[in-house]
C-alpha cells in the first residue's frame, strides 16, 4: 500500500505543479496546494485525512525555505 501512495503523492504533485508555473506563488498559495495533495493521498490511502492535509501544508508552505520549489 504505501508504493501506491508514493506513486499517487507522485502524479498528484506533478499534476499539481503546473499551477504555479508563471504566477510566483506565496507561502500561502503553496500551502494551499500542498494540503490538497496531502488530503487527497491521505484520502486515497486510507489514512487520517486532516493530519494529511496538515503535513502536505507545512511542506508547501515550507519548500521553498529549503529550496526545494522555485
Amino acid at each position: 500500500m504505501s508504493k501506491f501512495l508514493a506513486i499517487a503523492a507522485l502524479v498528484g504533485t506533478t499534476a499539481i505543479a503546473g499551477c504555479t508555473q508563471g504566477i510566483n506563488p506565496t507561502d500561502t498559495d503553496r500551502a494551499l496546494i500542498g494540503a490538497g495533495v496531502g488530503a487527497t493521498v491521505a484520502s486515497v490511502g486510507g489514512t487520517n485525512v486532516v493530519k494529511g492535509a496538515a503535513i502536505g501544508g507545512a511542506a508547501g508552505a515550507l519548500c521553498n525555505d529549503f529550496r526545494l520549489c522555485q
